[in-house]
């Protein structure tokens, strides 16, 4: 039975005491009245009574906690992270710890959160502040961090028994998506960067675009890191990112340099020269590098240089397995569909390679669509094209458009119609007093062009580039060609003929056969 005792106790309060649901004599504070301090140690005594008889569920650890102020916990939490709260039993980084303090000193506050009861029925108010977050342009990878602080501390209360259950277990996540993608530089572009940069950092750079390092890794790299013989860096888990032991291997010439740049230093010394605003040192360097920090495809900031540093690694014919080591992600994902860049110059090799593997027959006008790309066409690949065409395509008059050269590049281009009538006869006129009796005669009525020389047909376009209209050149070219000797004159002219004569060659010579 609950009762109290007789003697006060030195705070002058009276103590009472109650058999708990196991049948334990529990002994408890009261108040400064015996007759108050019977009523409350009857009540508590009745309630586990009831547990006994199973009228109510027995009492959590947790039920205790809920009167526990929120700072305390937290203060808790942050002491546990940095004890033992990393990957594998590791401590948390110091940036880690006070981002996460951070985190949750932010939410205390935002919430008006008092206790750990307070976390009660939370789930609504915390998507209206993520929701809040979001309409003031914060990127969702931004939001997603505010809102692991909050889930990671009720996930760890959940563990510890200071929660019965995880109030923010149906929260969605903001899909993980930077505001700005970041591009992979190419190696112009990092060779411009190397030129321009501020020297002191230039060690820096090359040591990031080399392994990958990011800028806090490389600003804890010490000479003890180096290992000359084996020509990379000793990794440790006090200062890499995944907290484990590695090796990381570097170009020799970089590797050289950096055994010379920490030499007079302490084991222990920075070898790099890495500043606390990384960004704004490389936005300087692109600047004088004359280079854009937004462009096709992403922006560039100091994290980019572990972007293009992946995607050199898979350019440089690493499989999957090796590209992912080297980028030392825990998966292939992670190295492929984050990090690596595919860049259009050559997915567009790669398409050509593609084309004359499976389609050999049509081989000689992908050579000429190399003037699309900026290595112009030579006088001896487009006489070649021309006179290799036009052999397959005498036979047919069906003139359709395609692509003719202009100014070394592949523009769409088709033979104008001829639709004056006078000078559709002028033309025929023109044709037929040029004609010999031996020729071939055309539908027209003109017959076959037969100098006698190549001489003579230099002169005889080039007379009617002075005299005709140009649709009435073009249009002439049609019945130019139909034997060998007639390709012989117009590969030994070629270099001589009117940019529109031979353009109007260049249609006739994409002609198919029906």
């Amino acid at each position: 039975m609950a009762g109290t005792r007789k003697e006060l106790l030195p705070s002058g309060y009276v103590q009472g005491w109650f058999l708990d649901a196991t049948g334990a004599q529990r002994f408890f504070k009261g108040t400064k009245s015996h007759a108050e301090t019977l009523r409350i140690a009857q009540r508590i005594e009745d309630d586990h009574r009831q547990v006994k008889l199973g009228y109510h569920p027995p009492p959590k650890s947790f039920d205790k906690a809920r009167a526990r102020t929120f700072e305390d916990v937290t203060l808790e939490y942050l002491a546990h992270g940095r004890a033992c709260g990393g990957i594998g039993g590791r401590p948390w980084s110091a940036e880690h710890a006070v981002k996460r303090d951070a985190g949750l000193t932010w939410w205390r506050v935002k919430l008006g959160l008092a206790t750990l009861a307070d976390l009660d029925g939370i789930l609504p108010r915390v998507e209206k502040a993520l929701r809040e977050l979001q309409d003031a342009g914060k990127a969702n990878l931004t939001i997603q961090h505010r809102a692991t602080c909050l889930t990671a501390f009720c996930g760890w209360c959940v563990q510890h028994g200071l929660l019965g259950e995880d109030p923010l277990k149906m929260l969605v996540a903001y899909p993980k998506q930077a505001k700005h993608t970041r591009r992979a530089m190419t190696a112009e572009e990092v060779q411009k960067l190397l030129e321009a940069c501020n020297p002191a950092r230039r060690l820096t750079y090359e040591t990031a675009l080399s392994s990958g390092l990011r800028a806090n890794e490389l600003r804890l790299l010490t000479p003890a890191d180096l290992d000359a013989a084996r020509g990379g860096l000793k990794l440790r888990p006090d200062w890499t990112k995944n907290r484990r032991h590695g090796f990381q291997p570097l170009p020799s010439s970089v590797m050289a340099r950096l055994v010379e740049a920490s030499k007079g230093k302490r084991p222990d010394e920075p070898i790099l020269i890495v500043g606390e605003h990384t960004a704004r040192d490389l936005d300087k360097d692109l600047e004088r590098a004359g280079l854009l920090k937004h462009g096709p495809g992403g922006k560039v900031d100091f994290h980019a240089l572990r972007v293009a540093y992946t995607t050199f690694v898979i350019e440089s014919g690493a499989n999957i397995k090796e590209a992912q080591a080297l980028a030392r992600h825990s998966t292939p994902d992670l190295t492929l569909n984050t990090y690596a860049r595919a860049r259009q110059d050559r997915l567009a090799e790669i398409a050509e390679a593609v084309g004359r593997a499976a389609l050999p027959a049509v081989e000689a006008l992908p050579a000429l669509r190399t003037g699309t790309d900026d290595a112009p066409i030579t006088p001896e690949t487009e006489q070649k094209y021309v006179t290799g065409m036009l052999r397959g395509s005498a036979q047919s008059h069906k003139i359709r458009p395609i692509n003719t050269l202009t100014n070394g590049r592949a523009e769409s281009h088709a033979l104008p119609p001829v639709k004056n009538k006078d000078l559709q006869e002028r033309n025929t006129v023109e044709q037929n007093r040029d004609t010999v009796a031996q020729g071939r005669t055309y539908p027209n009525g003109a017959q076959e062009v037969k100098p006698k020389n190549s001489e003579a047909t230099a002169q005889n376009l080039n007379v009617r580039g002075q005299s005709q209209g140009k649709a009435a050149q073009e249009k002439y070219v049609e019945g130019m060609f139909s034997s060998d000797a007639d390709f012989a004159r117009l590969a030994s002219t070629w270099p001589g003929l009117p940019p529109h004569i031979k353009a109007a060659i260049m249609a006739l010579a994409g002609t198919v056969k029906p």
